[in-house]
């Protein structure tokens, strides 16, 4: 089969919403490290790694015979049985994570990681209305669509009133048309008369993402989650760390939120967790965790294989000190993309990231005061980079930012290679 039978076969047996990157999308078909080929064997480099998931690059063999050597003793179970690699994960969780986390409840995806942290917000605190951010991202669930405060993703009206949006910590474009620092951190201190206002006056919590991923890498300002977690407590809630794309050193530290000296009740986590196995957690305080009484269950949350994969992930960012070799990855790369930055001061707006999460954002020009979205120039850099073999990502509300995310094992010279790729594609895209 060639890749164009490929197409074929998606177009007419998946549903359209099921939509691909690319005006001919790329039919990939095997890899190694940051390296991965398309059915024809054409080469490119990964520097979106599967959303942020395939944290130590394609096929890594010690975590490919980690799930081998499990798949030959037990692939499932549920959790209505223990199992040795399920209960070594939580204990690694527990003493990965910062502060009184101390207790895992495991599932298949972030979408249900971030159901089931909400639930036991509400349980805990007896108490319904939750706080989520403008541009963040939660899922396709009902709950979770409720969550994300992007129209792109939202296929229905929300049917969920005990869920409030803050303003989003979005710098670039300030929702209070303020300058940081001079603004005082308005955004955070908004959140208390967003309570005050819209809701009961008392609130279960808030989930937030420490670096806003499918809203474009949206970076808040460092007092930021300091200011918004008090204001969250005092009003009776308790504070969610979604590190879904943060987590397991993608932004330098082991988890976002440690940049910010916050240390929340409960943290989600997925993708970058198992290396590209359907892996997702919540892990939270004892007094949380005990708090939620009824019966249940995770069909695949927490299964053998996942958990065996996720196992050897955890020991090798441990062992080989991958947060830091992110963060010293990510500024190499924030270098070049500053640098690229002023070769093409009219369309990078702005550049903004922290380690091996980066971002840059085209607008139509850069000099005019309402930065107009060049969500164009966004399609006509991924067809350059792709006919150059690098893959790169894309989010933000108008579809206008590219999001940087390689594996946390790139290399210095990998790095260099897809910056080179990247100017080579901004000068052919000014050249047309």
């Amino acid at each position: 089969m060639q890749s164009k039978d490929v197409r074929e076969k998606h177009e007419r047996y998946l549903f359209p919403s099921v939509a691909n990157f690319y005006e001919e999308s790329v039919v990939l078909h095997e890899g190694e490290g940051a390296r991965i080929r398309d059915l024809e064997g054409r080469e490119y480099l990964d520097f979106f790694g599967g959303i942020l998931t395939v944290s130590l690059g394609h096929a890594h063999p010690e975590v490919n015979a980690a799930v081998s050597a499990q798949l030959g003793r037990l692939s499932h179970v549920s959790t209505l049985y223990p199992t040795l690699p399920i209960v070594e994960l939580a204990e690694r969780l527990a003493k990965v994570t910062p502060g009184a986390l101390e207790k895992s409840f495991f599932t298949a995806s972030g979408t249900e990681a971030d159901e089931t942290a909400v639930m036991m917000a509400q349980v805990f605190t007896g108490r319904m209305e939750l706080i989520t951010l403008r541009h963040g991202y939660s899922g396709r669930s009902a709950l979770a669509q409720a969550m994300t405060a992007h129209s792109p993703y939202r296929a229905l009206p929300t049917q969920l009133p005990t869920i409030k949006q803050a303003s989003s910590p979005y710098c670039y474009r300030c929702p209070f048309k303020q300058t940081y620092p001079a603004c005082g951190v308005a955004c955070a201190k908004d959140i208390e008369e967003l309570i005050q206002t819209c809701t009961v006056g008392k609130v279960a919590g808030m989930l937030a993402e420490p670096i806003q991923g499918v809203g474009g890498f949206i970076v808040p300002p460092k007092e930021y989650f300091e200011i918004a977690a008090e204001i969250v407590r005092r009003y009776g809630g308790v504070f969610i760390s979604d590190e879904v794309q943060t987590g397991f050193g993608r932004t330098g530290t082991m988890w976002g939120i440690e940049a910010y000296g916050v240390e929340p009740e409960m943290m989600t986590m997925a993708k970058g967790i198992a290396n590209g196995l359907p892996l997702a957690a919540v892990v939270a305080t004892p007094a949380i965790a005990d708090s939620f009484t009824k019966s249940t269950i995770s069909t695949f949350g927490g299964n053998p294989l996942s958990c065996a994969a996720a196992n050897k992930v955890l020991e090798i960012i441990e062992r080989d000190d991958l947060p830091a070799h992110a963060e010293a990855m990510g500024e190499l790369l924030r270098e070049g993309l500053l640098a690229l930055q002023a070769a093409h001061p009219r369309t990078i707006g702005d550049v903004r990231g922290r380690g091996l999460m980066q971002a840059l954002e085209l607008v139509e020009d850069e000099t005019a005061q309402n930065r107009t979205p060049h969500k164009a120039a966004v399609g006509a850099l991924f067809e350059a980079t792709k006919s150059r073999g690098l893959l790169i990502g894309k989010g933000g509300l108008h579809g206008n930012v590219i999001r940087i995310s390689p594996p946390l094992t790139i290399t210095a010279d990998e790095v260099r290679e897809a910056l080179r790729l990247l100017a080579e594609s901004f000068a052919s895209m000014e050249a047309r």
